[in-house]
């Protein structure tokens, strides 16, 4: 499919950026940098983080270290006892000139870096800005304990302010609903951005009062759990491998097409976003679509190209209940095997999951050998039998999807 075309807001988002990079690196090169120790011991910090930069679930990138080292280093105001003196300017282009340079290998390999850079300049700079005009005039001296709940804050905030931009930018690249997708980077920035907010305030106070040895030794349970949560996407990976290779077996079978279930799959998945449905969901939605058609393995007579729209209502019955059955007896989710049940029920009773699943396999099957007008034809088919059999929003979410996406005939996921 291609990608849609980028939004205002996306060029928006990567001009503030850069206006706020380039003015930042212009004041530091013009006064120099303050303490350069403390400045290279926080980028290496961060080179290091970005290093080891891996795509996380659903493709977020995540560096966790090197997230936590820059925000420890905007909300620095003392070493070992002392002011520090280093200010906004130096921040922002410590902690870029160091994200670039660990993004280099990732640069040569091909990812894109652009969307990752300017979240992380901007997020810092909100950071700096709360935080470092105020500490240098002096109005935070004498909170004890009120220090590093205000530290606390300033990270919330600044946590808030990354989601928003993610959900932002994956807005404009994709045009999926905004709310669902800051819904779901708020979610996630529980688990990992949990660590990342209170790993950068320890750091920060830590080396407020011991000096940079604390940084050593407060990143090292940060890489930890970064490894650890590592090691869950490699099995979450490999589960879903393991769940399309089942999928596969009734197209080795000769039950249906070579791909239907992956095309089936993908476009599935881009209705249930139109949609709004959560990361969980949408992974349910995913899983159910890849074996809504296992059923088909009791047939002794294959149904002819595996089309199962075109069946009576209580054959596809059938099918989708011995296909939840053998969905069971492979230990997946209940959840799947519930919508794989499910894909035949009438459709005022069915879920969202087994809607979409229904609808977009209805339509694979019809436009599957039709010719260039195919696809509309099929919408059209499908729009008729939305009074019973398809829900209409889905066939209009659908509808949206092929239009958005300019897709005319189905394509492999």
């Amino acid at each position: 499919m291609s990608a849609p075309r980028p939004s205002r807001l996306l060029s928006l988002v990567h001009a503030c950026a850069a206006l706020l990079a380039t003015g930042c690196l212009l004041g530091s090169v013009s006064g120099g940098l303050v303490e350069r120790g403390t400045a290279v011991a926080f980028g290496v910090l961060i080179v290091l983080g970005e290093l080891t930069r891996w795509t996380g679930a659903e493709g977020r990138e995540a560096a966790p270290l090197g997230a936590a080292a820059a925000l420890s280093y905007a909300l620095l105001g003392e070493l070992g006892g002392r002011p520090t003196g280093h200010g906004l300017a130096q921040v922002v282009a410590v902690v870029l000139a160091a994200s670039l340079l660990g993004s280099v290998p990732h640069i040569a390999r091909g990812r894109p870096v652009l969307d990752h850079l300017a979240r992380r300049v901007l997020t810092v700079g909100f950071a700096a800005v709360c935080f470092q005009p105020l500490f240098n005039q002096g109005t935070f001296r004498g909170w004890g304990t009120s220090y590093a709940l205000l530290l606390l804050a300033i990270l919330a905030l600044t946590t808030l302010c990354d989601a928003m931009l993610a959900a932002a930018l994956a807005h404009s690249r994709t045009r999926w609903p905004f709310w669902p997708l800051l819904r779901d980077e708020l979610r996630a920035t529980l688990g990992i951005g949990s660590a990342v907010c209170a790993t950068g305030a320890v750091m920060a106070l830590a080396v407020a009062v011991v000096g940079l040895w604390a940084l050593p030794v407060f990143s090292l349970p940060l890489l930890l759990t970064q490894m650890s949560f590592h090691r869950y996407a490699a099995v979450r990976t490999t589960y879903r491998q393991t769940i399309a290779s089942l999928a596969r077996a009734t197209e080795i079978a000769g039950y249906t097409p070579t791909g239907h279930a992956r095309r089936v799959a993908a476009l599935s998945r881009e209705v249930g976003r139109d949609l709004g449905l959560s990361e969980t969901e949408l992974t349910v939605l995913e899983y159910a679509a890849l074996m809504h058609d296992i059923g088909q393995l009791s047939l002794v007579d294959p149904v002819p190209a595996g089309a199962t729209a075109v069946l009576p209502v209580e054959e596809q019955r059938r099918i989708a209940l011995l296909g939840g059955a053998v969905v069971r007896q492979t230990g997946v989710n209940a959840q799947v095997a519930m919508v794989v049940e499910r894909l035949a029920d009438p459709c005022p009773e069915q879920p969202v999951a087994a809607r979409i699943v229904r609808a977009v396999n209805a339509y694979e099957e019809k436009v599957r050998d039709a010719g260039p007008g195919g696809s509309l034809e099929a919408l059209e088919e499908l729009r008729l039998g939305t009074a019973g059999e398809y829900g209409p929003e889905v066939v209009g979410s659908l509808a949206r999807v092929l239009s958005r996406d300019r897709l005319t005939a189905p394509v492999a996921g």
